[in-house]
């Protein structure tokens, strides 16, 4: 078998591992959403199925408007040595919010703080558990 074929079947390989953890990760990201709804008031999602809509959402949000506030509020995060990312966060959060209406709802700007840290923090913790175990493979 030539290089230029067992290349082509990695990709291919690789391809599915990437939609297999993507996947996998819009699920972490739901289970993420629940248990924050579960342990702060003022945060609030509708069952599972919103939070994989939220997730899917969010996910979204994270690839395509998320590098932009954080490319403008670079000086922001240089000054306040990263404490200002917390707030590109609670943004998108709050972008999401909106697109979602009832079903997902953040009250108060100091709680969606520190649900965003939470957020940030436990789905860190479930990536490096499960999504990264999950595309190794």
């Amino acid at each position: 078998m030539s290089k230029a074929k067992l290349y082509r079947l990695d990709t291919k390989r690789n391809n599915k591992v990437d939609l297999t953890s993507l996947v996998v990760s819009v699920v972490v990201y739901a289970v993420v959403l629940l248990i924050a709804s579960s342990l702060f008031t003022n945060f609030y999602v509708d069952g599972f199925v919103n939070a994989l809509i939220a997730a899917c959402i969010l996910s979204v949000l994270n690839y395509t408007i998320k590098p932009l506030l954080v490319y403008w509020t670079l000086p922001l995060s240089i000054l306040t040595y990263g404490i200002a990312y917390p707030i590109v966060n609670m943004i998108v959060l709050k972008l999401c919010d909106i697109l979602m209406g009832s079903s997902f709802i953040i009250k108060g700007f100091i709680s969606a703080f520190f649900i965003a840290i939470f957020i940030s923090i436990l789905r860190i913790v479930f990536d490096s558990m499960i999504t990264n175990k999950i595309g190794r493979r």
